[in-house]
């Protein structure tokens, strides 16, 4: 890592891609693919409540430095990737739940998609709402349905990028800095929403590795 983080570590959304994964890409790669797959498997084939809530609640102890030594340079469209992108999405959430649910409300209030149905928060949405949705979407991945878990935290990332620009909107004549961050935030998760959702569609068809 090119820094050391205090626990549990806080960054900007603007860091998604700051992360340092290794000097060898191929060990790098193996590793991320590897761990992954072991993970899951062992979590999947015999699920323990004390073991999925520690997994879940992980990033809270120890930061999210370490999760991402292992697969933030996986590619997004794999199993590393997938993991990588759900915890990414719930520290990210509880870095800031307020501004969160406020995006994330605006979101639905816009939406004429099934989205909200989909995503499945408690209405109506505040800060503990969408931190325990957070929660709920990367407990899926262990004792749920993987896929489902997958477009949940897509259509979460629609709605929330769906707000991010119209309060961007809002903004860009009287605070165009805030108005370009909010921005480029919405340009992001609406990218990670594609990638899970053919990590979704990977993950079906048994070909997510």
């Amino acid at each position: 890592m090119a820094e050391d983080f205090h626990k549990p570590t806080l960054f900007a959304g603007s860091r998604f891609d700051d992360f340092l994964g290794g000097d060898d890409p191929a060990q790098v790669s193996r590793i991320a693919h590897d761990t992954a797959a072991a993970l899951l498997s062992r979590v999947r084939d015999a699920p323990e409540t004390e073991i999925i809530d520690r997994l879940v609640e992980y990033t809270d102890h120890h930061g999210i430095d370490a999760i991402a030594e292992l697969w933030s340079r996986a590619s997004p469209r794999s199993l590393p990737g997938a993991l990588w992108a759900i915890y990414l999405l719930r520290a990210l959430t509880r870095q800031d739940a307020e501004e969160s649910s406020f995006l994330y409300r605006r979101g639905t209030e816009l939406a004429v998609t099934i989205d909200p149905v989909v995503a499945g928060a408690t209405v109506p949405t505040g800060a503990a709402e969408i931190t325990a949705l957070a929660d709920q979407i990367l407990r899926g991945l262990f004792d749920g349905d993987f896929a489902v878990a997958l477009e949940r935290a897509a259509a979460f990332c629609r709605l929330t990028s769906l707000g991010a620009t119209d309060v961007a909107d809002d903004l860009e004549t009287t605070s165009p800095d805030r108005a370009s961050a909010l921005t480029a935030k919405a340009s992001r998760l609406s990218h990670m929403a594609v990638e899970l959702v053919t990590c979704a569609k990977l993950w079906r068809a048994g070909s997510l590795d």
